[in-house]
C-alpha cells in the first residue's frame, strides 16, 4: 500500500497528500496481517465444510452411519 494519505477539505476545495506517520504505518501492517488471517481461516473453513460435505454424501450412498459434524453440516 501506498504510504501517503490523501486529506480533502471541503471547506477550502483543497487536497493534501502527506506522508503517513510510523504510528499509520504500523496500524496499516496490522490491518494488512489480521485481514489475511481472516481470509485464511475462512478458506480454512470452506474447505473443511466442502470436505465434510464429500464425506457425508459418500457415507449416506454407501449406507454407513454420519459423524456428528457432518449431520450438521447437512442440515444447514
Amino acid at each position: 500500500m501506498s504510504n501517503n494519505k490523501t486529506i480533502i477539505d471541503c471547506s477550502t476545495n483543497t487536497i493534501k497528500i502527506v506522508p503517513l506517520t510510523p504510528a499509520e504505518i504500523a496500524q496499516q501492517d496490522q490491518d494488512e496481517a489480521e485481514a489475511l488471517r481472516i481470509e485464511s481461516e475462512k478458506e480454512f473453513r470452506m474447505q473443511k465444510i466442502a470436505e465434510l460435505k464429500t464425506s457425508a454424501k459418500s457415507k449416506l450412498i454407501s449406507g454407513q452411519p454420519l459423524t456428528e459434524e457432518e449431520a450438521e453440516i447437512l442440515l444447514f
